[in-house]
This record gives C-alpha cells, structure tokens and sequence, in this order.
C-alpha cells in the first residue's frame, strides 16, 4: 500500500464536498486495495493490532461520493452504493445461495460462505468458515481457521475511524446465536458457547482459579466461555446482569481440531 494513497484520503477526508469529489479515484484505488487483501482496516503489529484510519476514512468518503444505483443479482435486485463481491472461482472461495458479500471486503483462498453477510471493510482468513445467517460486520477482521456458527452477529465498527474493529483471531469457534461487537477482540483459538454476548462493557470474568479474574473487551487466547449473570442491585431490586464466565481452556499441545472436540466435550459447552 501506497503512504501516498494514504495521505490523499486524509487529506480527502478534510476536504470540502467538491474538493473531495474531485479525489474520487484514490477512494476508488483504497476500496479496490482492501477488495484485494492488500490492505487492510486493522492488522497484527509488534504491540497488538492497529488501526489503519485512512482505510476507514476511505469507505465513509465513498458513501459521501457515491449515489445509490440498482444492482442485479440473479434474480435478486437491489439499491445501494456498494457492488457485490465477484469471481469466487478465481479466489477460491466457495458461497452458497443466497450469501453476500459486498465489494470492498476480503475473502481469503478457502473460505466458505453458508447463507450469510459480509460487509465492506471486513477481513476474513483462510478456511474460514461462515456458517448460515451469520454475519460479518462491516471492518471486521476474521482470522483463518475460524468458525462462525449459525447465527453468530459480528458487529461492524466503522465509526469513529479510530476505533478498534470487532477482531477474532485464528482458529476460534464462535457458537450459534452468539454477538461479539463495539471492538471485542476473541483471542487465538478461543471457544465461545452459544449465546455468549460480548460488549465493550460486558464482564468476561475467569472463574477457574481461587478467585475471578475479569477482563473487558477482551477473551484470552483458548479461553473457553460461556453465557453467566452476576447479582447487581437496582432501586426496584436485585436483578441478573448478564457477563461471559470463562470455564476452561482449551489444549495447546494438541491440533486445532482435537484440542476443539476435547475442550467441547469436557466443559459440555452448547454450541
């Protein structure tokens, strides 16, 4: 990626409506980039994952720029500023009707998409699968190797630029029904159960020591996690406030797969 190319969207992004309409082909050459693979909204980095803002900055400069036109997809018609993703032959990538996937997002070389969503800006790994009615938020990154159960939401974070994306890194299992936004990051080889709900604010409290250890927007690589409530009292009473309890971990002398099944089977976690 181009440091020039970034720069002209920075400056684009504080420009004026005219001005910035006259940087239509840098919007279009960062969206064709992260269509691509080769850049990305966030990436891995020496200190923990960075933010890269143009990228954002570049996806909200072209709903700025672009009218709404109608789309064909078969039989399918729509009205919106984004095409859809094309040649899955050519990357590899194996989508079964009626899955989306809109321009300006990429899928890596074995993924497979069930009847499910991903949005602009988003990052999806190697063998990845996607599994039916799940979706992948805009800007969201998705390492290879992970499972995303029917029905997972993956939120988008697009604004403001700077924050942080919603990040799930390689080889985890997400389970049915469960939500992860507002920039959670699910570490390496992680396992949520069904129905875990992740926030920014939601309480992910490791209960397998002699006392809890609590994070916040976070999930320990190979942490094993299912849906729990803690008591909070409220002025009409005491009344449940869901978090997300960590009951194992998962192995990490064994393959992926093994180290799945096993840490499935002896927390009996309902996927």
């Amino acid at each position: 990626m181009s440091a020039d190319l970034a720069r002209e969207i920075e400056r684009l992004w504080e420009a004026s409506p005219d001005e910035a309409a006259e940087g239509a082909a840098a919007v279009d050459e960062a969206l064709r980039l992260l269509d691509s693979g080769q850049a990305r909204v966030a990436e891995p980095g020496p200190d923990g994952w960075v933010v890269n803002e143009w990228a954002k900055k570049a996806i909200l400069l072209l709903f700025r720029l672009r009218e709404l036109e109608p789309l064909e997809a078969g039989p399918f018609e729509y009205l919106d500023k984004v095409p859809l993703k094309r040649d899955y032959a050519g990357l590899g990538v194996r989508v079964v009707p009626p899955a989306v996937a809109r321009y300006g997002s990429f899928l890596s070389p074995g993924v497979i998409l069930m009847p499910s969503y991903v949005n602009i800006g988003a990052w999806v790994g190697a063998r990845t699968m996607v599994d039916t009615w799940a979706t992948v938020g805009s800007c969201a990154q998705i390492g290879a190797d992970v499972h995303l159960s029917g029905g997972v939401g993956i939120g988008g974070v697009l604004e403001p630029p700077q924050a942080r994306p919603v990040i799930v890194e390689a080889g985890a299992f997400i389970g049915s029904r469960s939500i992860v936004v507002e920039g959670v990051l699910v570490g390496r080889e992680a396992v949520l159960g069904a129905n875990v709900v992740l926030t920014a604010s939601t309480a992910v409290i490791d209960v397998t020591g002699p006392e809890p250890v609590e994070h916040r927007g976070y999930v320990p690589p190979r942490s094993v996690v299912i849906p729990g409530s803690r008591p909070k009292d409220f002025p009409a009473g005491t009344y449940g406030v869901p978090v997300a309890l960590i009951i194992g971990q998962r192995s990490a002398s064994t393959d992926l797969k093994t180290s799945l099944n096993d840490a499935l089977r002896t927390h009996a976690v309902a996927v």
